[in-house]
C-alpha cells in the first residue's frame, strides 16, 4: 500500500453480536477492493480475518484482526473483532485505538445483548458510529422492526440513508437515499428506484438532508432559504453530525451476496472522521503534566499498543497505533511504562496473518512489529527526549476460573514460561498462584475462553494442562474473646523443652488480618523468646485448626508466662505458641469464612425472575436492581463457591443474552450446616494424603 496522508486513514472497528456476519462482511469488503479473488466463508475456515486453528475448528472469530483496504485513495483500517462475549478484551483494545465504529446487526435477529455490549464500550469512548443492518435476504429478517429495536435500546437518532428493495427471499438490493439510485445484484448495478418505493424513499430523502443541514450554520440557512443542497453539501452535514454524535446512520445489505457492501465502504471514508479529528491526551513523564497530541508525523513519537500475539515461532507480535510522530525499522524507541529501551526491527502492516514489510508508519496509522522484549498490551513507545505515557486499556475483571496442572514433569518445567507468555497475548486472561490452596489457578472472561487458553497452550507451546474446579480459599477465625495457656514441657532425659505463655485471643473486624502484641510486663517470658512466640503464632494460623484454612482477623495479645533457666529454648517456646493458637481457636468459638463475591448482573426483562429464583439457591443477598436501556441490572452478593459455574449457568438460563461482572467483596461465615461439609471433606482429604 503507498503511504497516506492522516486526512485520508480511518480506523475503524467491526463490532457486533457473534454471528452477525462481521467477518463475511469483511471478506466481502477485501473482495470489493480487489484484495481477494473470490469470497471466503466461515464455515469453510477459508476467510482472510479468521486465521487461528481455533478460529476455524469452532467457526467464531476469537482474535482482533487488523484488515486494511483502499477505497477512493483512502486507507481504511478495519479491526474485526469477536462477537462472542468471552473475547471482550480482543474489543476493548480495538476501540481503544479506533477513531470510529460499525456496529453490525443481523436483520433477523435485531439487537441481542452482544450489540448493547459493544454499544457501551463506543459510549465510553464516545465514539461516532453507524449501523449496518445484516442478513436482509434470510427468513424473519425486517429492517423496519431492527431499526424500531435500535431507537428503543439506545435513543439515539438512528437515520436510514438507505432502504431495502424486498426482504428474505425476495431481498435484491438497496436504494441510496443520497444519489437517489437503486444499487442491484452485487452493488454494480445502478438503476432506478422502483415505483412502488419511490413515495417513501423521497420522504426520507428529505429527513436526511434536514438533518444534514441542521449539523452546519451556513447549510441551515441555505436550506431554509429554499436553496437545493449540493450531494457534497449533505455529505459535509452528515461527517459532520456524524462526528458530534448528533446522528447514527443506517445502512442495511446482506454480506454474503455482497449487497449493500459498496455503499457501506463509501459510507465510512465519507462520514467515519480521520485521525485528525481524534484528540489524544498523554502524560509527560518529567513533570507529569498533560500534553495534547496532534496526529503529526513530524512530531515526537507516540504510539500505543493494543494487541499482543505470542507465537513461537516468530516471537512477539506487537500491534500498535501511531498517535503522533512516525515509527521506523531498525530504530529505538523508549517504552514509557516500563522506563527501558526497546529494539525496534523490521515494521509491517498486517492483513490478517499476512505481513508486508514497511520503512515506516506514520502518525494515524496502524502497524505492527515483531520480537519487542518488553512491551505488552497497554504500553506506550515514545521518544527518548520526549517521554510520554498515553492513557491504557481498560479490561474487565476476569468471571470465570479453573486450577490448572500439567500432565507430566516436562510439562512442569515448561508450564510457567508459556502461562506467561499467553498473559502476555491475552490481559484478559490472568494467572495466579493461590498461596492458601496451593493451586496455579487462570482466570478468564468464560469458559469457552479458559478453554482456548488451554488449547493454545498446548499448540503453540507444548504444554499439557489438566484443569479443574478451583479450591474456594477459605478463612477461619474466633468470635469471642478467651485468654488460654499454651505450655509445652519434655524431658526425655538430659536437656528438656519448657515454654510456657499466656495469650489472649479477641476478635477483629472484617479484613484486619491476624496482629501479634507484647504486654509482658517483669520478664515472666524473657524477651530473647518473645520473636520465637510470634513465629511460632505465625506458623500456626497458616495452617488453621478447623479445616487447615488460614487463620485471620483476629488478634493475639501475649501478656504473660513462664520459663526455666535451663530448658526455656526458642523452639519450645514456638511450640507452645502452636499449643496456645489451637486451644484459642477451640475456645474461641472458631467459625470458617468465604469470600464473597460482588456481582453486576444484566438481562434481558423476561429473564428476571429465573435470575433472582436461581441467585436464591445461590445464597446471593440481592443489593439493589436497576433498568439499562431495556435491561435488568442486578447487583448482588454472592459466595464465590456458587459463582464458580455462573458463566455457564447465566447463558444456559437467559439463552446467551445475560451477561455480568464479579470482583472479590469480603469475608463472610460460612453457615454451620456447610461448615461440617467443608471440615469433613477436609479431615479425609488428610488422611488420603497421609
Amino acid at each position: 500500500m503507498k503511504s497516506h496522508k492522516v486526512e485520508e486513514l480511518r480506523n475503524v472497528s467491526l463490532v457486533a453480536h457473534s454471528s452477525a456476519g462481521k467477518t463475511s462482511l469483511v471478506e466481502a469488503m477485501m473482495f470489493n477492493t480487489g484484495a481477494i479473488s473470490r469470497l471466503g466463508r466461515v464455515d469453510e475456515g477459508n476467510t482472510v480475518s479468521d486465521f487461528d486453528s481455533e478460529e476455524i475448528r469452532r467457526k467464531i472469530s476469537v482474535n482482533t484482526s487488523v484488515i486494511p483496504w483502499e477505497w477512493e485513495n483512502y486507507k481504511v483500517n478495519l479491526l474485526d473483532t469477536p462477537g462472542y462475549a468471552d473475547f471482550v478484551g480482543e474489543v476493548k483494545g480495538a476501540i481503544r485505538v479506533s477513531d470510529g465504529v460499525v456496529v453490525v446487526v443481523c436483520a433477523t435477529s435485531g439487537v441481542e445483548v452482544g450489540t448493547e455490549l459493544v454499544w457501551q464500550y463506543a459510549d465510553e469512548r464516545k465514539l461516532p458510529r453507524m449501523v449496518f443492518v445484516n442478513k436482509m435476504d434470510r427468513e424473519n429478517s425486517s429492517f423496519q422492526r431492527t431499526l424500531e429495536q435500535l431507537r428503543a435500546k439506545f435513543g439515539a437518532t438512528f437515520l436510514p440513508i438507505q432502504l431495502p428493495i424486498g426482504a428474505q427471499a425476495a431481498f435484491k438490493g438497496v436504494i441510496d437515499l443520497l444519489s437517489m439510485k437503486a444499487y442491484t445484484g452485487d452493488g454494480n448495478k445502478a438503476g432506478d428506484v422502483p415505483e412502488e418505493l419511490r413515495d417513501e424513499a423521497q420522504t426520507l430523502r428529505q429527513q436526511v438532508i434536514e438533518v444534514a443541514a441542521e449539523a452546519d450554520d451556513e447549510l441551515i440557512v441555505k436550506y431554509l432559504d429554499g436553496a437545493e443542497l449540493s450531494a457534497e453539501e449533505i455529505h459535509q452535514g452528515l461527517s459532520k453530525a456524524v462526528a458530534a454524535g448528533k446522528l447514527v446512520p443506517v445502512l442495511c445489505g446482506s454480506a454474503t451476496l455482497n449487497i449493500g457492501v459498496r455503499l457501506l465502504q463509501q459510507a465510512i471514508v465519507r462520514y467515519l472522521p480521520s485521525p485528525e479529528a481524534t484528540v489524544a491526551v498523554a502524560k509527560k513523564l518529567r513533570d507529569n503534566s498533560e500534553e495534547t497530541i496532534k496526529p503529526d508525523s513530524a512530531g515526537p513519537l507516540a504510539a500505543l499498543v493494543f494487541k499482543t500475539m505470542a507465537d513461537p515461532y516468530v516471537g512477539k507480535l506487537t500491534y500498535y497505533r501511531v498517535y503522533s510522530g512516525a515509527m521506523q525499522s531498525d530504530s529505538r524507541v523508549i517504552n514509557a511504562n516500563k522506563g527501558e529501551e526497546e529494539r525496534v526491527g523490521q515494521l509491517f502492516f498486517l492483513t490478517g496473518k499476512e505481513q508486508t514489510p514497511t520503512k515506516e508508519v506514520v502518525a494515524g496509522d496502524i502497524g505492527a512489529v515483531a520480537k519487542l522484549q518488553l512491551t505488552t498490551t497497554g504500553d506506550t513507545m515514545c521518544d527518548k527526549d520526549h517521554p510520554l505515557v498515553l492513557p491504557g486499556i481498560v479490561f474487565p475483571h476476569p468471571v470465570a476460573f479453573a486450577a490448572i496442572s500439567p500432565k507430566t514433569k516436562a510439562d512442569l518445567d515448561k508450564m510457567g514460561s508459556a502461562l506467561a507468555r499467553l498473559v502476555e497475548e491475552d490481559p484478559t486472561l490472568v494467572v495466579t498462584r493461590d498461596a492458601d490452596t496451593g493451586e496455579s489457578v487462570v482466570s478468564g472472561m468464560g469458559d469457552s475462553h479458559i478453554d482456548i487458553a488451554v488449547k493454545r497452550l498446548a499448540i503453540k507451546f507444548g504444554v499439557e494442562v489438566v484443569t479443574s474446579t478451583p479450591k474456594v480459599p477459605y478463612r477461619e477465625t474466633i468470635t469471642k474473646t478467651v485468654s488460654v495457656q499454651g505450655r509445652h514441657k519434655k524431658q526425655t532425659g538430659g536437656r528438656g523443652q519448657f515454654g510456657d505463655i499466656w495469650v489472649r485471643f479477641e476478635p477483629l473486624p472484617r479484613g484486619s488480618g491476624f496482629e501479634f502484641s507484647d504486654e509482658v510486663f517483669g520478664g515472666h517470658v524473657p524477651r530473647n523468646f518473645i520473636p520465637a512466640v510470634e513465629k511460632g503464632m505465625h506458623e500456626a494460623i497458616d495452617k488453621g485448626m478447623l479445616a487447615g484454612y488460614p487463620a485471620t482477623d483476629f488478634k493475639a495479645a501475649l501478656y504473660d508466662g513462664s520459663s526455666h533457666p535451663v530448658d526455656s529454648s526458642e523452639i519450645a517456646f514456638k511450640l507452645a505458641a502452636h499449643l496456645a493458637f489451637k486451644k484459642g481457636m477451640e475456645d474461641g468459638g472458631a467459625i470458617l469464612l468465604e469470600p464473597v463475591m460482588k456481582v453486576t448482573i444484566v438481562v434481558p426483562e423476561q429473564f428476571m425472575g429465573d435470575v433472582l429464583g436461581d441467585l436464591n439457591t445461590k445464597r446471593a443477598k440481592v443489593m439493589g436492581m436497576d433498568q439499562l436501556r431495556g435491561n435488568s441490572v442486578i447487583n448482588a452478593e454472592a459466595p464465590l463457591v456458587e459463582m464458580q459455574r455462573y458463566a455457564a449457568d447465566l447463558r444456559s438460563m437467559t439463552q446467551g443474552r445475560g451477561y455480568f461482572s464479579m470482583e472479590f467483596g469480603h469475608y463472610d461465615p460460612v453457615p454451620s450446616h456447610i461448615t461440617q461439609t467443608i471440615v469433613e471433606q477436609a479431615a479425609k482429604a488428610k488422611e488420603e494424603k497421609d
